[in-house]
C-alpha cells in the first residue's frame, strides 16, 4: 500500500512573500496528483492543520517562506524532527500550548504528536523570502521560486509515496522547535 501524503501550504498571502506556501498549493492544485495526495491551504491556521492531520497521514510535506540565511527565492528542503511534547519542561509545554491559533508551523506539529495525529514523515519545502511586509504580490525571486518548489515537492512525493528514502532528494535535518 502506498503512502498517504498531506502537502500544507502555510503563510498569509496578504504579506507579500510569506504567501509563498499558499502559492504553490495553488499551482499543486491545478495539476493532476497521485492518488492518496492531499491538498491543504492552512493559510495561518496552524490549528487547521492539526485538525487535518487528525485524518490520518503516512507524511506531511510543508511548503512555506522561511528565514535560512539565504539568497532571496533560494529553496530549502528539510526533514523535520519534532520533540516529544513529554521531554519539554512544564513550564515551555504550558507556553507553547498557550495559543490555540497558531501561525508557527512548529508550533502546530508539536500538538500534533501531542495528539498522536503527526505522520512519522515530516518535510518542509522552505523559501527564502525577500519581503514579508504588507503587499499581495510575491517578489520576483520568490515568483521564480515557484516551479522548481512545485517540483521538489512533486519529487519529494514521489520517493514518499515509493518508500524510498529521501537521500536522492537534497534533504537536510531540523528540529522543530528547540526545547
Amino acid at each position: 500500500m502506498t503512502a498517504r501524503v498531506l502537502v500544507a501550504g502555510i503563510g498569509n498571502d496578504l504579506m507579500s512573500d510569506d504567501g509563498f506556501g499558499v502559492a504553490v498549493i495553488r499551482r499543486l492544485a491545478a495539476r493532476p496528483l497521485p492518488q492518496g495526495v492531499a491538498l491543504y491551504e492552512a493559510g495561518i491556521a496552524g490549528i487547521g492543520l492539526v485538525q487535518e492531520l487528525m485524518d490520518g497521514y503516512d507524511a506531511l510535506i510543508i511548503v512555506d517562506a522561511a528565514e535560512r540565511a539565504s539568497a532571496p527565492g533560494t529553496l530549502h528542503a528539510l526533514r523535520v524532527d519534532v520533540p516529544d511534547p513529554a521531554t519539554l519542561s512544564e513550564e515551555r509545554r504550558r507556553a507553547l500550548m498557550s495559543d490555540m491559533h497558531w501561525t508557527v508551523p512548529s508550533l502546530a506539529l508539536i500538538l500534533a504528536r501531542a495528539l498522536d495525529s503527526l505522520p512519522r514523515r515530516v518535510y518542509i519545502v522552505a523559501c527564502q523570502p525577500a519581503d514579508m511586509g504588507l503587499g499581495l504580490e510575491l517578489t520576483p525571486p520568490i515568483q521564480q521560486a515557484l516551479e522548481p518548489a512545485v517540483a521538489q515537492v512533486l519529487a519529494l512525493v514521489q520517493a514518499l509515496r515509493a518508500g524510498t528514502d529521501d537521500s536522492s532528494i537534497d534533504v537536510h535535518r531540523h528540529a522543530a522547535v528547540a526545547g
